[in-house]
């Protein structure tokens, strides 16, 4: 039997006529009747006889529908499935992330994208820049998120939004700054030195050895939150990222932009031969709207 056998078949058996199959199938009856008459020739016997203006399945109909059955039903959830993805409400998305999406941004977006996508499956995976490739290629992530990437081969980049890193400083210490300040403003002070977190942390210490700052950091972190907790215990400021300065603001702590700014890009990284899948193409757009609402 050929699909579209199988598919009227299973219409009239369960329907009880060849007008309503044909309702159900949204076809005209004689192309059922057609494609009825040559089910039937093909396999040669009768699949249903006329009473009382009904079609009541014949015996071999009968032992022929429980293994139609099975072959329907894969055949919808085939079409299901493809329906689901072309309207991207079903699937599923590994994403690496960098630490500091982790306060705020990144569960801002993922709940607004769940109110659209009620039944995409998503796995987040802590990542740093220098295990971002690795991670691509053995497939365990579909994308990643990080902060300024060098480029790498056979890896495309998006640029997400950009961002800038802010100065953290204890609130009502004797460490007292402006809404916005110089790069300057570091000198001398006691800073939490976060040499070592990769793109970042070079853009700022290319900045200071550009303006020849004098600082001194008695404290080394690799981490971005560690220095924060570090500023609110009143041990130093601290420049990082505006995600991780907006995840960990309280009264202790407070924060400053400067200018000129310390710009940074959030980029979405994965293989240039495996294309972005519909759901977390969509993923990325709303990592886009959420911040420009920011």
């Amino acid at each position: 039997m050929r699909l579209r056998h199988i598919e009227i078949f299973h219409a009239i058996y369960t329907t009880g006529s060849i007008t309503n199959a044909a309702q159900f199938l949204h076809v005209s009856q004689p192309s059922v009747s057609k494609v009825l008459a040559h089910a039937e020739m093909q396999l040669g016997f009768s699949l249903f006889q006329r009473q009382k203006g009904r079609l009541t399945p014949t015996s071999e109909a009968q032992m022929l529908f429980s293994e139609v059955d099975k072959v329907y039903k894969q055949i919808h959830s085939v079409r299901n499935t493809a329906e689901n993805i072309r309207k991207s409400r079903s699937g599923s998305i590994s994403i690496g992330v960098t630490p500091a999406l982790g306060f705020d941004y990144l569960p801002e977006t993922v709940a607004a994208y769940r109110k659209s996508h009620p039944d995409i499956n998503i796995n987040l995976e802590t990542i740093h820049n220098e295990d971002v490739l690795q991670a691509l290629l053995e497939h365990r992530i579909d994308f990643a998120l990080v902060f300024s990437p060098p480029p790498l081969a056979g890896v495309s980049q998006h640029v997400i939004c950009n961002s800038e890193l802010v100065l953290m400083y204890p609130t009502g210490s004797e460490h007292s700054f402006a809404a916005t300040v110089p790069i300057q403003a570091l000198e001398n002070k006691e800073l939490i030195g976060i040499w070592d977190s990769g793109p970042l942390g070079d853009i700022l210490w290319n900045r200071i050895n550009q303006e020849a700052i004098s600082v001194n950091s008695n404290i080394q972190v690799q981490t971005y939150f560690i220095a924060a907790r570090l500023v609110a215990q009143k041990m130093g400021v601290c420049v990082v990222d505006e995600y991780t300065a907006a995840g960990n603001l309280n009264d202790e702590v407070s924060m400053a932009n400067f200018e000129p700014p310390l710009n940074f890009k959030l980029s979405a990284l994965h293989l240039e031969n495996k294309a972005l899948s519909n759901v977390a193409t969509a993923f990325l757009e709303q990592l886009r709207k959420t911040a420009e609402k920011a």
